[in-house]
């Protein structure tokens, strides 16, 4: 099976399929060898759906649409995209910050992933999911990791990091916070799988925001990267019109 027949498999299966994927991390290159993020946000609760995206000073922010309506701002509410002079972080909460100080503090990927767990949210112990591509000058790389809870221990976490040194243009690798819908959800299980990133960002944005289910999907955004210059650009798409507070 070459490579194009497993990537479309995966978006019918893992996502066009798929009711209730999550949260979205996609890390890759097109064949403008850009380097690509994709991050998207699904919610099945009224406070969960009452979101949308935000980019600014290149940041992206989760925002509430509906200020007026927000029950819980804990875990819905964060920055998802952070950038340092070489590095491009993108995660599901909190950790996007905590990720970014260390990376320009010199400190590893992983060393910030270990001072975090996963999500309180229980029953569904939400994992924690993030992307970083670093564009030093020791080569470009790219990472995902997942913290999960621990099948022994609801208070603990186990951490699984992936590096790679190597994606071939046109492809990325997607890991999400879940397997699929359910009560409680499951929570993603084995390693990244490969997606095809065909096209620039707003083809890129429209062929995933038509994959996610429609009555789950909030927002996505697709963030293309030049190596060379070091800039980025995005798209966003919101299901929802903020409401001014």
């Amino acid at each position: 099976m070459n490579l194009e027949t497993v990537t479309q498999q995966n978006l019918t299966e893992r996502l066009q399929n798929n009711p209730y994927p999550g949260r979205g991390i996609v890390i890759g290159r097109n064949e403008q060898e850009q380097w690509i993020q994709v991050y998207w946000i699904m919610g099945r609760s009224s406070n969960s759906r009452n979101r949308i995206f935000v980019y600014q000073d290149n940041q992206l922010q989760t925002q509430a649409a509906d200020p007026s309506k927000v029950e819980d701002p804990s875990l819905i509410i964060y920055n998802a995209m952070l950038e340092t002079s070489h590095h491009f972080v993108v995660t599901n909460g909190s950790q996007t910050d905590v990720i970014r100080d260390h990376l320009e503090a010199g400190k590893p990927f992983e060393s910030a992933l270990l001072t975090q767990y996963h999500e309180p949210d229980d029953p569904n112990y939400t994992p924690r999911i993030s992307g970083c591509l670093d564009l030093s000058e020791a080569g470009p790389q790219a990472m995902l990791s997942i913290i999960k809870r621990s099948p022994f221990d609801t208070n603990q976490s186990e951490y699984h990091v992936f590096r790679y040194p190597t994606v071939a243009s046109g492809f990325g690798y997607c890991i999400t916070t879940y397997q699929g819908d359910g009560n409680p959800i499951p929570s993603f299980v084995g390693t990244p799988y490969l997606l095809a990133l065909h096209g620039d960002a707003a083809t890129i944005a429209e062929t995933f925001w038509n994959a996610l289910n429609e009555a789950n999907k909030i927002s996505l955004v697709v963030k293309a990267i030049d190596s060379q210059a070091k800039q980025s650009q995005v798209v966003l798409k919101n299901k929802y019109t903020p409401v001014p507070a």
